[in-house]
């Protein structure tokens, strides 16, 4: 616990604060229940909660924060609309429920992660407290600069954490849990990559029976990557206008830039079938193509059992190029993420692979071209077709988890003020409105709430996908990579090699695990990581790795099976069913 004589002084300020003021502590007590009272009746709602049970758990927020009243604590975040309404809205309510004066910056994602960085090697303070991605889950628990949160509730933080967190009802707790069995990170919002089409356009009877007629199946959602490509290759080519204005069948980015990164480190690979099963993440080898043994990562290239330069990478690598050539707008391929995210809202696109529903928020706006007058969108959302080295029991997506993070280098009474922000921006008080806000869930309370309910019409599928069974499948990186800062910006510049057509997918490939087994190798003679560092395997004839079980996977003799789609109102019910 943070000293005594600091405790006291804090409390002498604050009594010579209140006696200035005119005002007794009693006062103070109510003008913060009095805050409560406010924001409850005017922002947060709806909550899964009663108006009287959000103010119960506020009065405990109350009460906490009364060591550290009048405190100044800067935390961080990307910029996301979720995090925008977190700094804007609930940053204010937060100081004016507790007394603590809150700055809530918003950075660049990649401008978080290297201030994060700074931090771990300078063993200094930037922030009291972190939102970071959960991909970064093996480098917190490697490096031992993490504080894991598991300890902080049990130690320090005991008298400090909220009786009614209820981390049973969190939906992400599984992807920021370490191999050593602790929670490191607290999701505070996330998204999944799916499947995202034009629903109207593939319930037209005329294209129905044009692309029937042309490959003997029905045109839906698509299964698996055969009929993504047909139905890529008939909008793109066969359909070719609708309503005057050209078509493409697919859309996806290829700028030379980090966001090139993402679009394959966010499971990619694994979507074809690369790693192996298990969730949230294959075991021994991940969608990133690195194996680990004992916890320990001991390499990413075939020639050391792992998968990065595999057939199912190179498969995947080739698909993504050999679509965007071939099916995407001719300006794709010279856009960055950020660039292409709006374009299917402009009404030219009838599918996408690769969709972030962070997205989701932007193309339900009234007016846009995919948007019925009744406010209902044109498009859908479902599962993402698998590739043909899926197995059942793999991973079949990415999910992006935001969770706060706390690093050993902070002041424990910096830290532990900004874990009661950090409760308080998840709690239950507040969690429902801001799902509604950044479309953003991670509670299941809210996601089964009557709100969701209502409001499923207007989101394309992204409530039921949350509701369905399905939703474990899509998950962030995982434990398996030991430095997720270093290793994944060796992904853009390898990629962009090959979506350039400078080299081969196969040779991209091969350089890119090489670079990320000299890092890995660096990081197991640097001796810098506490627990589960690399050690890395010899090199070996790639045959040896091909003949055992699991990944890596030898070449297919087939990697175009037939086309397989399914309804999309034959998916919901399904996945209705499920949960009964």
């Amino acid at each position: 616990m943070f000293d005594k004589n600091n405790k006291l002084r804090h409390s002498i300020s604050l009594a010579a604060m209140l006696a200035l003021s005119g005002l007794s502590a009693a006062a103070w007590a109510d003008a913060y229940e009095d805050a409560a009272k406010k924001w409850i009746g005017s922002e947060f709602k709806p909550s899964t909660l009663t108006a009287d049970q959000q103010l119960e758990e506020l009065k405990w927020f109350i009460k906490a924060a009364e060591p550290f009243r009048g405190m100044d604590i800067k935390v961080v975040s990307e910029t996301l609309t979720t995090h925008e309404y977190e700094s804007k809205v609930l940053a204010k309510a937060f100081t004016e429920i507790t007394g603590i004066k809150v700055t809530h910056d918003l950075l660049q994602e990649g401008d978080v992660v290297e201030k994060l960085q700074t931090v771990m090697q300078s063993d200094k303070s930037i922030y009291d407290g972190w939102v970071n991605d959960s991909d970064l889950i093996g480098t917190h628990f490697r490096y031992g600069k993490t504080e894991a949160i598991t300890d902080l509730m049990a130690n320090e933080g005991k008298n400090f954490t909220s009786p009614t967190l209820d981390l049973k009802d969190f939906i992400g707790t599984s992807f920021t849990t370490a191999p050593d069995g602790k929670l490191y990170q607290l999701p505070d919002q996330q998204f999944a990559n799916l499947y995202w089409f034009r629903a109207d356009w593939f319930e037209r009877p005329d294209l129905k029976a044009k692309f029937k007629e042309k490959y003997g199946y029905e045109l839906g959602v698509p299964v698996n990557w055969s009929a993504y490509e047909d139905i890529a290759k008939f909008f793109s080519e066969d359909v070719k206008e609708i309503d005057g204005k050209r078509v493409y069948g697919h859309m996806d980015y290829g700028k030379k830039d980090p966001s090139l990164g993402w679009r394959f480190t966010d499971a990619w690979f694994s979507m074809a079938g690369g790693g192996d099963k298990g969730l949230p993440n294959g075991l021994p080898v991940d969608e990133w193509g690195i194996r680990v043994e004992d916890c320990h990562p001991v390499g990413s290239s075939v020639t050391r059992g792992g998968d990065t330069n595999g057939p199912a990478a190179v498969f995947a690598t080739q698909k993504y190029v050999d679509w965007m050539k071939a099916y995407a707008p001719p300006e794709a391929a010279g856009m960055t993420f950020s660039e292409s995210g709006p374009v299917p809202s402009q009404g030219n696109i009838a599918q996408q692979i690769f969709w972030y529903t962070a997205f989701t928020a932007d193309m339900t706006k009234p007016g846009l071209p995919v948007v019925n007058a009744d406010g209902t969108p044109k498009w859908r959302m479902a599962p993402s077709p698998r590739g043909p080295y899926w197995e059942e029991g793999m991973k079949l997506g990415y999910q992006d988890v935001g969770s706060w993070t706390f690093m050993k280098s902070t002041p424990e009474k910096q830290k532990l003020a900004a874990w009661l922000y950090a409760q308080f921006v998840t709690s239950k008080t507040v969690s429902l409105k801001k799902t509604i806000v950044g479309l953003t869930p991670i509670r299941e309370s809210d996601i089964n709430s009557q709100a969701m309910t209502d409001l499923a019409p207007k989101l394309g599928g992204l409530v039921e996908f949350y509701r369905s069974p399905a939703r474990v499948q899509w998950t962030p990186t995982g434990t398996n990579v030991p430095d997720y800062p270093r290793l994944a910006q060796l992904w853009w510049s390898h990629i962009a090699e090959a979506a350039s057509g400078e080299k081969t997918p196969q040779q991209a490939l091969d350089g890119l695990a090489k670079d990320q087994d000299a890092i890995m190798s660096r990081l197991e003679r640097s001796k810098a990581q506490t627990t589960c560092a690399p050690k890395m395997n010899p090199e070996r004839d790639a045959q040896y790795w091909f003949d055992q079980p699991g990944a890596p996977k030898p070449k297919l003799a087939n990697e175009k099976p037939k086309g397989e789609t399914v309804s999309y109102n034959e998916l919901l019910k399904s996945w209705a069913d499920a949960r009964k």
